[in-house]
């Protein structure tokens, strides 16, 4: 008896740190549930949107999730590989599985998703679809809402990731972004930074994801032609402990969707 109480507790002391680390809410800040939908087709298109429109997003909503961003791929005219950005704030990694559980018992939902839900092997939804898991940076906990004014059919949003070497010269240029000052300057120079993040299950690692935002794709590029000139970055750029720590630097460049919630 006392061996199997031993044994008991030796693997609740075990277990304890992981479940403390998935269950509890994220004090230091939240975490990022990327989707990527793959498609080919506009009726794929059309049944995703309609999807997420009618079903998930309402779903999602009555289990107090908020600020879920939509977005379409700016390429997609042209691509074969046509896409749709999904970005859900979490407040815990436990909430991951918690919005599926509750999914399956939202009558509403499965109602209003049928058509997705219930689409065969003949006529798929999607070709693939990719989930990413981030952390917010220490330094920008939670998301920020876009202060844009111009209409929303113009407005650019650019999630760009990059790439590091190794995990320790990814760390190196995460301490770039939030004490290095990176982080400062993009606010300084207003570009309407959604979020910021470590990402901690993904496809591409090591890296990081973060979006921008502006009014135009002009308005874009004059912000980073800013950015590159100013002095401060300059002098960030410079530094010695900051060298190559970006092996590849990827930006998507994307419009909101009209029912997304920015």
């Amino acid at each position: 008896m006392k061996k199997t109480l031993a044994q008991f507790v030796s693997i609740l002391l075990f277990a304890l740190p992981l479940l403390s680390t998935a269950e509890r809410p994220n004090k230091d800040g939240e975490f990022y549930q990327i989707t990527i939908y793959h498609f080919s087709t506009g009726d794929q298109q059309k049944l995703i949107d309609q999807y997420l429109q009618q079903a998930y997003l309402p779903a999602l909503h009555r289990q107090k999730l908020k600020n879920i961003g939509v977005f379409t791929a700016i390429a997609n005219d042209t691509a074969a590989d046509k896409r749709l950005y999904l970005v859900i704030p979490i407040k815990s990694l436990k909430q991951v599985t918690e919005i599926t559980e509750n999914l399956a018992g939202d009558n509403e939902y499965q109602l209003n998703g049928k058509t997705y839900l219930e689409a065969t092997y003949k006529t798929p939804p999607y070709t693939r679809m990719e989930k990413i898991l981030t952390q917010a940076f220490p330094l920008a906990p939670f998301l920020t809402l876009p202060k844009l004014t111009g209409p929303a059919a113009e407005r650019v949003y650019e999630l760009r990731s990059y790439e590091s070497a190794t995990e320790k010269i990814f760390q190196n240029k995460v301490q770039m972004f939030n004490e290095g000052g990176e982080i400062a300057l993009f606010k300084q120079l207003n570009f309407n930074a959604v979020f910021y993040s470590s990402v901690i299950a993904g496809s591409n690692m090591p890296n990081l994801m973060y979006m921008t935002s502006f009014e135009n794709m002009a308005d874009r590029n004059a912000h980073w032609k800013s950015f590159g000139a100013s002095p401060e970055w300059k002098k960030l750029s410079a530094m010695p402990e900051y060298q190559n720590n970006v092996s590849k630097n990827t930006s998507y460049f994307l419009h909101t969707t009209p029912y997304s919630d920015y």
